[in-house]
């Protein structure tokens, strides 16, 4: 029996290798890999084979007819897939802001930022290059045309993304100095449960990929990355039964990594209202409020979080330029049926 490596085609990251015993020697090369990769087809082997992508003992073999010998070392490495290139989609999208060099958006919550697994049509990319065509730089990758940052599908707000090569590098070296020192400003308006009891502060912990949970995101204490953000309470509310219920707070931003406001706020007990990954904890608190508020929050899409404030440095004229979003209807909602309470 021809000695195999890999006993399932599907763990062929990258190579594939076997060695050819007696009952396979004199066979063709095509034959003898198709016999062992049920996973792939034998047309799907040849083109491989063709490509350069198969050796025999260590020298590349482009015949799918080549005889093999017993003892020969077969080895296939399968070429990475590539990504399908986005296409423009007539998705309508709030435009704030375009001139030449870049283009500023309001993005409802929902809507994914660029294609990914799972999401490679219907994302803000696809309706950029709709609207955009080939002004839309590339310098960022096929996946990420423009991309210089990023705010999570489920959550509202203000994002600018490069229309040239230039305006793309301009952006990008703001965003990796986080604003310190340029008019760089990012903050979100967040209702977030209970009441924290001083009226701001700073965040200052390591994230990193959860150990249990690769989709999501923890506070760790050493290795991740540096994450700081700074909060401010704008309202607080409650009654005599509740007294701290939730908040409406400010967060600023001076790193962005991912689903760092989400985490942070968790990490000092006060996660976002309608943040199931995050706030789960939470959710007895939903039971016990009183309509209409225990429909308002039950109702909540995603957590309850607006990109409201964007500020930064045009990157071709110098100028600085601010733009604030107004909250979505649903947070408005939210919002003041918690100011009902």
């Amino acid at each position: 029996m021809t000695e195999i490596s890999h006993e399932d085609p599907a763990d062929l990251e990258p190579d594939f290798s076997l060695t050819v015993d007696a009952a396979d020697a004199g066979k063709r090369l095509d034959a003898v890999l198709a016999a062992h990769l049920e996973a792939l087809s034998r047309n799907r082997i040849q083109s491989l084979i063709k490509s350069g992508d198969v050796t025999v003992g260590g020298a590349k073999i482009v015949e799918p007819k080549y005889r093999v010998n017993e003892g020969d070392a077969l080895c296939l490495t399968l070429p990475e897939a590539e990504d399908p290139e986005p296409q423009g989609e007539d998705i309508p999208i709030n435009v704030v802001f375009e001139d030449e060099h870049l283009i500023v958006v309001d993005k409802p919550a929902g809507l994914v930022v660029h294609p990914g697994a799972g999401n490679w049509t219907g994302t803000l990319v696809n309706a950029l290059i709709h609207h955009c065509g080939d002004s839309l730089s590339g310098i960022g990758g096929i996946k990420r045309p423009g991309i210089v940052h990023r705010i999570d599908k489920d959550t509202s707000g203000l994002l600018v993304v490069a229309k040239t090569d230039q305006a793309h590098q301009g952006l990008a070296a703001q965003f990796a100095d986080h604003g310190r020192t340029g008019p760089l400003e990012r903050a979100y308006a967040a209702l977030v449960w209970g009441a924290p009891s001083s009226l701001k502060g700073t965040i200052d912990a390591n994230l990193a990929r959860s150990q249990s949970n690769r989709q999501k995101i923890a506070v760790v204490k050493t290795s991740g990355r540096r994450a700081i953000t700074h909060w401010q309470v704008k309202e607080r509310f409650g009654n005599d039964d509740q007294p701290a219920l939730a908040s409406l707070m400010e967060c600023r931003l001076e790193t962005g990594r991912t689903h760092q406001i989400r985490v942070h706020m968790a990490h000092i007990s006060h996660p976002l209202i309608g943040d199931n990954d995050y706030g789960s904890g939470f959710k007895t608190k939903v039971n016990r409020l009183e309509d209409p508020l225990r429909t308002l929050v039950s109702d909540f899409s995603g957590q309850a979080l607006h990109a409201g404030l964007l500020a930064f440095e045009h990157p071709v004229n110098g100028k600085t330029l601010r733009f604030e979003s107004p909250y979505p209807p649903d947070f408005a909602k939210l919002l003041s049926g918690l100011q009902k309470f």
